[in-house]
């Protein structure tokens, strides 16, 4: 009899609730947590939006040509084939003028789903500058953080805003030249903006093919570099299609369509979590250790 009663206690307990592990918790709560790169060689695993990052290098708060912005992000870290591109265009933007790029978010420590922001930026090959240029003083911390970058976008979305100078086509140009260079997203009317420029001083169209249209991007562009050496876990993404991409193509992005689209019918649906499951298994452990 005793043990039938044990039996029925047994069986009449709640559940427990299930203990929360690295597989099922949200990957962006995992590196959004970690303060410090790996101690490890650099390497790339993923894409750019399901991916992270060995062997980070932290892009230095201010540099020869460049002040990294939002610093409480903590979102400055990179491949150094980034940290080694900033360098370059910001000695190539001071040279035409521009008197330094502010960096926006490139990667976390780790790199990884971020807990807020970016779907992309996961692998420390995607960096954001803003479209204002730098003072000529380096900025104070508090500074970094209230600060705002210039809206290029006129209100109609269709055309440029008088914020946009010569210095913008010119520094833009120079990014998309770079040959470790994969795409720079920009918001449509800026990618208008710069086929109408190269038309009408006669430059060489070549690099408008690096440059596409996106939503938003009307503060900052969006450069993401080609997968680097030593990477083999690196996933590119397919190249950009043939032509300058100031055809009908870019039309489009002016429609009805894309500027006011019509939301699905039925209820909202709610994007799944990603989780370690989702990642290479590279990204295991970096936060896992």
């Amino acid at each position: 009899m005793a043990r039938s009663w044990l039996l029925l206690i047994v069986l009449t307990l709640p559940l427990a609730a299930p203990v929360a592990s690295a597989e099922t918790e949200p990957a962006k709560r995992l590196f959004g947590a970690v303060a410090d790169p790996s101690p490890q060689a650099p390497e790339v695993f993923g894409g750019y939006s399901k991916g992270c990052l060995a062997g980070a290098m932290r892009l230095a708060p201010t540099g020869e040509g460049w002040q990294a912005m939002r610093l409480s992000r903590n979102r400055n870290f990179g491949h150094p084939s980034m940290i080694a591109f900033i360098e370059r265009l910001s000695t190539a933007a001071q040279a035409i003028g521009w008197p330094g790029v502010l960096v926006g978010d490139i990667a976390q420590p780790r790199g990884g789903p971020m807990l807020t922001g970016h779907r992309s930026h996961q692998t420390g090959i995607d960096a954001d500058f803003w479209m204002r240029p730098a003072p000529d003083r380096e900025l104070t911390r508090q500074e970094r953080e209230k600060l705002s970058s210039f809206n290029v976008v006129a209100p109609d979305r269709k055309s440029l805003s008088q914020a946009w100078t010569p210095e913008h086509y010119d520094v833009i140009r120079a990014a998309a030249e770079d040959l470790g260079v994969a795409r720079i997203f920009v918001n449509a009317a800026i990618k208008q903006g710069l086929c109408e420029q190269a038309r009408d001083r006669g430059d060489d169209r070549g690099w408008l093919r690096k440059v596409r249209p996106w939503w938003g991007h009307d503060h900052h562009f969006h450069v993401r570099l080609h997968c680097p050496p030593g990477s083999p876990g690196c996933q590119a993404q397919d190249p950009p299609p043939p032509g300058d991409g100031c055809d009908a193509t870019l039309a489009w992005w002016f429609s009805d369509e894309a500027l006011n689209p019509k939301p699905k019918p039925g209820p909202k649906k709610v994007r799944k979590a990603v989780t370690l499951a989702d990642l290479p298994e590279a990204c295991r452990s970096l936060v896992t250790r």
